[in-house]
Order: C-alpha cells, then sequence, then structure tokens
C-alpha cells in the first residue's frame, strides 16, 4: 500500500459500526492501518466488530452508547485521545429507519430520525472540528483532518415512504458541505456519501443477495471509498457527495438555477413583485398536469442494472 492510501499511526471513530456499512466501513479503516474507536447503541454487535478487528492484528476499542446523546460524543473523543493520543478520522454512519408517509408519520417517528441521523452526526462534528480547530491553532496551520458523513439518495430522490429519513439525509448534505467550507483552512476535509447497500435496515427494501459469488450490494463495496476519503490521498477532496454502489461510484453536481424570470418582463411597472406578474412568469412554465416534482434527481436510478437494481439505503 502506498503512503497515499495508507492510514498507518491514523486513529478514526466510526459510528454505527455494529453491524452493515460501519461494521464493513472499520474493517476496511483497520486493514489500512487505522487504530479505531467503535460506536454502536447495542454494545454485544459493536464488541464483536472490535474484537474482529483485533483477532486480525489491528487495534480497536469498542464504545456502546445513543450517538444522539451529547455525552456519547464526548465519551467517544475521549476515548479516542485516551487509548491512541489522537484523532484523524470521523466516519459518521448510525442510523435506523422508521418509514411512513408523511400524512401518517407520529410526532416520535420524525424526531427519532432526526436525532439520531442529523443530530447524531452534528454532535460528533461539532467536537472533532472544535478538536482539530484547537490542535490548528497550536501548530499554526492545518492538521490532518478527515470526515465522511452518510446521506442517501432519499433526499435526491424524495423518498415518498421516508420524509423523516429524506430530510435527515438532506440536512446532513448540506451539513456536510457547511463543515468542508467553514473548516477547510484547519485542514479537515469533509465528504458524504450515499450508498446503496444489502444490510439488516435495509432487508426489507433489497431482499436476500443474489445467488452468485459476489453480492454487488454488500456494503464491503462502499468501504473502500470511505477508506480512500479517509486517506492523505483523499485531501484533495472537499464537500462533495458521492452515491456508491458496487463498482459504481458518481459524485453528484451541485444544485443548479433551472429558469429565472423577472418581474419586469411580466408587466410590473417598477420592476418588483405583483400578483398578476407572477402568474404571468410562472403560468405558461408550469403545464404539466399533473404537476412533475421539479426538484428531485432520478439520474443516479440510472446507474443501478439488472444486476444491482435499487432500493433505498443508509
Amino acid at each position: 500500500m502506498t503512503d497515499a492510501l495508507s492510514l498507518d499511526g491514523r486513529v478514526a471513530i466510526v459510528t454505527g459500526a455494529g453491524n452493515g456499512l460501519g461494521r464493513a466501513e472499520a474493517r476496511s479503516l483497520a486493514g489500512a492501518g487505522a487504530s479505531l474507536v467503535l460506536n454502536d447503541l447495542a454494545g454485544d454487535a459493536v464488541e464483536q466488530t472490535a474484537a474482529e478487528i483485533t483477532e486480525a492484528g489491528g487495534r480497536a476499542v469498542a464504545l456502546a452508547g445513543d450517538i444522539g446523546d451529547w455525552s456519547t460524543g464526548e465519551r467517544l473523543l475521549a476515548a479516542a485521545l485516551a487509548e491512541f493520543g489522537r484523532l484523524d478520522v470521523l466516519v459518521n454512519n448510525a442510523g435506523l429507519v422508521r418509514d411512513r408517509m408523511v400524512f401518517s408519520m407520529s410526532e416520535q417517528e420524525w424526531d427519532q430520525v432526526l436525532r439520531v441521523h442529523l443530530r447524531g452526526h452534528f454532535i460528533t462534528t461539532r467536537l472533532a472540528t472544535a478538536h482539530w480547530r484547537e490542535l490548528s491553532k497550536q501548530a499554526g496551520g492545518p492538521v490532518y483532518a478527515r470526515i465522511v458523513n452518510t446521506s442517501s439518495e432519499a433526499f435526491l430522490l424524495g423518498s415518498a415512504g421516508q420524509p423523516n429519513y429524506a430530510a435527515a439525509k438532506a440536512g446532513i448534505t448540506a451539513l456536510t458541505v457547511t463543515t468542508a467550507r467553514s473548516c477547510a483552512r484547519y485542514g479537515v476535509r469533509a465528504n458524504a456519501i450515499c450508498p446503496r447497500a444489502r444490510t439488516a435496515m435495509t432487508a426489507g427494501l433489497m431482499g436476500a443477495p443474489p445467488d452468485a459469488a459476489v453480492d454487488p450490494l454488500a456494503p464491503e463495496h462502499v468501504a473502500p471509498l470511505v477508506t480512500y476519503l479517509a486517506s492523505p490521498a483523499g485531501g484533495a477532496v472537499n464537500g462533495e457527495v458521492f452515491v456508491v454502489h458496487g463498482g459504481i461510484a458518481a459524485v453528484m453536481a451541485p444544485p443548479r438555477v433551472r429558469a429565472v424570470f423577472r418581474a419586469a418582463e411580466h408587466g410590473s411597472a417598477d420592476g418588483m413583485w405583483t400578483l398578476a406578474a407572477v402568474h404571468g412568469a410562472l403560468a405558461a412554465e408550469f403545464t404539466a398536469e399533473p404537476p412533475a416534482v421539479g426538484f428531485a434527481c432520478e439520474d443516479t436510478l440510472a446507474l443501478a442494472d439488472e444486476t444491482i437494481g435499487f432500493g433505498a439505503s443508509q
């Protein structure tokens, strides 16, 4: 392994590491040489991941706890510093789903998903970036700092039965871009992935794996991108959003302006909007019946072939 891809001497926190994507990511990071602090709500599962990494010659400690609690984030940072003396990489993966149509969703179903996904990402990001900012001030320049967040195509598509999940993932994407923009001067590189992976959380959507030597939706196919973004080579990538699954990785373009309307061109005497001017501008533009959902990206659907199929993912 080249130095640019090696994580020897680096320390990473991985949330949601008890199974699925988080477990695959933790094992991949360990394979690249990173020492790990692993978190999940279920203690037995995350301890098993840590044990597997240790038995394979790596270094890992497990810390169970609710990632939506501020104290869990504090404990994770403290564990990294106490056990390994530093923190270089943060991989936010912990999440859950409570799927329901927006008109049927309970207050608790909304709050729980936003709390674990969006608040959980914020807590660890807040604590890690504050730590790195202080180190950068002491060093008088940028430090080594990587964040990989877990978004989802649900926010790109506006998944009908996942208003809480899609909203949380949109928030995570915005948090990622904001972190990348505001913390780059300190050395922080923050990116997000939208993975498709067959995990316990997505089993109901994706079904059983195919009868083949390779499952194209296995979480292990996502982990190399995460490890790359955590590596020295990943320092050239910041504020990007990737869709990744199987042997495919697509980097998303930012939103763009589709059309511009000016009040002066639609009967406004002073160039400012009136109700009549708004009608004159928009009525001719939006004529489809029923109206299409305009602010959604369905291009990623074409990335799936007959072998991979499509399903929402963590």
